[in-house]
């Protein structure tokens, strides 16, 4: 049995983009049909981590009392620029393109901080990974025009990393990097009986939420020192000018709070079960203002106001110290989805010492509904008038005892925070839009969702697309006119009829479209709800990327994985060696791991190669690892047992249902078979023979031969071929025959293995 060892060197590595500023539109090069004509990104690899090992570590701080933010990733320091990293690639009109691929084994996200973000005019930086999700574009200003920025989590144990040049701004620009984080959580699973906070956690969307609407578009997770979790809010201030104050705890300070990153709006869009929200509502750093250890509390303000279709709200407060009769709290428990938590029992003043010194605060005896949990931390306390009068320091609350949490005392703070926030009194209302918050909203459509159309159509013409209608406004609707098309394609109208209450949702499935090939954008718009203007058109719209491929037909790779995903890459290329899709490296798992990908292709043979860096395949010293490539009728075009060494590789061929076929049978007999110096080819059915070519196993065309009559035969020799199994395509217009063809020099008798 092969023994393996592992040997870590330090790798550096270069990253640009992030999740965690603000987005300016477009879509990476590289990501626009596979990127024609670009070299393959190079990519380097960071060490391995133990997530067993960490997670003991983050268990023992929790059992030892330890405060600080939820732990859910691993800080490598590195030291890295965009002056000796990455694929530098010249456009055709004197651009430049910069690529890197980062990969982190075994991460479930990546994300990363650069010291040096320097972008110049007309510059574009994005991000994605190997499922083609992606953020940017981004610029100097996604950074506040800062030369430094935090970077949010990006799905995927790799990612890409591209930089657009203009000419005239060649050499402008540097990018560095000195932190990269592996997340062995997995913060993007999202269901409340899979996530890892508790079952009892409850969503915002859900009728507790109802009378919290504004409150809940206030509370943002944190991304702190790169690794951690934490939650705080925005607050209004007296001059009533959405500057981006932001409360939360001061247990949640890392040394650095420039390169912190604030989400919003990272809500679940229906109750049960939960679903995702959006990743990209990120804002990137902050300046430390002031804090206090004796209420636990920090103050800052954000490098950047939230923009515009973010729809923030800016949350009241109340200084007057005064108890409350109820009170709410807003947060993302272990760096879940965000969550809701409601006490209608008094609360009283406490002082307490949880692990970093005594503070002043308001203790909830115990939960009616909901809890919180680590990454909770910073989280504001709302009282029943919906005034923000505390943040969480801790406390002992779960799901199976929820009782007694503590929340620094916002009235304490107060004389701190006065020179920011003003003097108008003990209270003030919230803000949202840039205007107070005073005439209820009557009629609000909003589109939440597209869903029912694949990030490949493969083989169709046209979409059928499904979307989530939600009634912001207090009236039933009954109506609502939605315009749906492609982008700069003709507009449809699908008029909807019912019943949607107040704050709830609907899924409706719209007629179908057509969907010419090539990349599209569907643009969603709702509009007129019970035929009155929409009062607030922030929320109209919705958007989602897409390519069609038609002609095509899809075909499905299962790869069985050994226990060493990590080692395992594969490519597939056309026939003539143009590379058209890419996999791997995937994480390590005990009992290997099940891969389904599929692809859209058009008539024509294909290469399959896959690749073990270690040199022992996928099967059987390490797992029981295997592929198999399947048509849409499950037939086998090609299958592997995985015992294989550096590599493996497969020429299957398509025919793609629809592409006009010859009006009468083709045919080819091959004799002898197998050959030993001469190979006869007999055909039948041709009008005119194209090309015939005889490939070897690694997709290499070692015979070709065109202009043949149609139903003539063809002596081939085959005398200086090594032994082996070839495949042989004779093509005209529209079509092709493949055969297997066997060479065995030797007098004995070939049997296929």
């Amino acid at each position: 049995m092969t023994l393996r060892s592992f040997s870590f060197t330090v790798l550096f590595l270069l990253v640009v983009g992030s999740t965690a500023q603000v987005s300016f539109g477009g879509k990476p090069i590289g990501l626009l049909t596979n990127g024609p004509g670009l070299p393959a990104p190079s990519e380097v690899r960071l060490p391995a981590v133990d997530a067993e090992q960490l997670i003991a570590e983050d268990e023992a701080r929790t059992a030892a009392g330890i405060k600080g933010p939820y732990r859910f990733g691993y800080n490598h320091e590195v030291d890295l620029g965009s002056d000796n990293n990455g694929t530098w690639h010249a456009l055709r009109n004197g651009d430049r393109l910069w690529r890197q691929s980062i990969v982190c084994p075994g991460a479930f996200s990546i994300n990363f901080r650069f010291d040096r973000f320097v972008v110049p005019e007309g510059g574009r930086v994005f991000v994605y990974n190997d499922v083609g999700t992606f953020f940017g574009a981004f610029t100097a200003a996604s950074a506040s025009n800062r030369t430094s920025m935090g970077v949010s989590q990006m799905p995927g144990s790799r990612i890409t990393v591209e930089y657009h040049e203009p000419a005239r701004v060649a050499g402008e620009g540097h990018l560095h990097i000195d932190r990269v984080t592996h997340a062995y959580r997995d913060v993007f699973r999202y269901a409340k009986d899979l996530g890892d906070s508790g079952p009892c956690n409850i969503n915002v969307i859900c009728p507790e939420g109802d009378d919290w609407r504004d409150q809940i578009r206030s509370v943002a997770i944190i991304t702190t020192g790169g690794s951690g979790f934490c939650t705080g809010t925005l607050l209004n201030n007296c001059a009533l000018d959405s500057v981006p104050y932001f409360l939360t705890a001061n247990h949640c300070l890392s040394p650095d709070v420039a390169d912190w990153v604030f989400r919003f709006n990272w809500d679940s869009p229906v109750c049960d079960p939960t679903e995702n929200g959006p990743i990209d509502q990120t804002v990137s750093g902050c300046s430390m203002l002031t804090s206090s250890t004796t209420t636990d509390m920090a103050f800052l303000q954000l490098n950047s106001i939230p923009p515009a279709d973010y729809d923030v709200f800016y949350s009241g407060w109340d200084k007057s110290g005064t108890t409350p009769d109820s009170v709410c709290g807003i947060h993302h428990p272990s760096g879940d989805i965000k969550k809701i938590s409601l006490s209608q029992s008094p609360i009283t003043q406490s002082n307490i010492d949880l692990g970093t010194g005594a503070a002043d605060c308001w203790q909830v005896t115990v939960w009616d509904a909901g809890t919180t949990e680590p990454g909770s931390s910073g989280s504001a306390l709302f009282n029943q008038n919906k005034m923000v009068i505390g943040q969480l320091y801790g406390g002992a609350a779960n799901c199976t005892n929820s009782v007694d949490d503590y929340y620094g005392r916002f009235d304490i703070s107060w004389p701190l925070l006065e020179q920011y926030l003003g003097t108008c009194g003990d209270s003030l209302p919230g803000l949202g839009d840039g205007e107070p918050i005073e005439e209820p909203i009557h009629f609000d459509a909003a589109v939440t969702s597209i869903v029912g159309v694949p990030e490949l159509v493969c083989g169709v013409g046209e979409i059928e697309p499904g979307i989530t209608l939600k009634n912001n406004g207090d009236v039933i609707l009954n109506s609502i006119t939605v315009t749906y098309g492609l982008q700069s394609g003709t507009p449809y109208v699908y008029n909807w009829f019912g019943s949607l209450q107040p704050l709830q949702t609907v899924n409706v499935t719209l007629p179908a479209i057509p969907a010419p090939s090539g990349a599209q954008v569907l643009e969603v718009t709702s509009s007129a709800p019970n035929g009155n203007a929409d009062e607030v058109i922030l929320n109209d719209t919705w958007t989602y990327s897409f390519n069609v491929s038609n002609p095509g037909t899809q075909i499905t790779m299962l790869l069985t994985l050994d226990n060493f995903g990590s080692d395992v890459t594969w490519n597939l290329a056309t026939d003539t060696g143009s590379d058209l899709y890419q996999g791997g490296p995937y994480p390590d798992f005990e009992e290997g791991l099940v891969d389904t990908v599929r692809w859209c292709l058009t008539n024509g043979c294909y290469i399959f190669t896959i690749y073990d860096v270690f040199g022992d395949g996928i099967c059987c010293e390490e797992g029981e690892g295997s592929y198999v490539i399947l048509d849409t009728a499950n037939t086998v075009l090609a299958e592997s047992d995985g015992q294989y060494e550096e590599e493996n590789q497969n020429l299957f061929c398509v025919t793609v249902v629809g592409i006009e076929e010859p009006t009468q049978e083709l045919g080819l007999d091959v004799f002898p078979n197998p050959a030993n110096a001469l190979l006869t080819l007999r055909f039948s059915g041709f009008d005119r023979v194209e090309r015939v070519s005889l490939v070897d196993a690694t997709g290499r065309a070692v015979y070709t031969h065109g202009g043949i009559n149609g139903r003539s035969t063809l002596a081939m020799d085959i005398s200086a071929l090594a032994n082996g199994i070839y495949t042989l395509v004779a093509e005209e217009e529209g079509a092709r025959v493949v055969r297997r063809v066997v060479v065995q020099h030797s007098t004995a008798q070939y049997s296929p293995a």
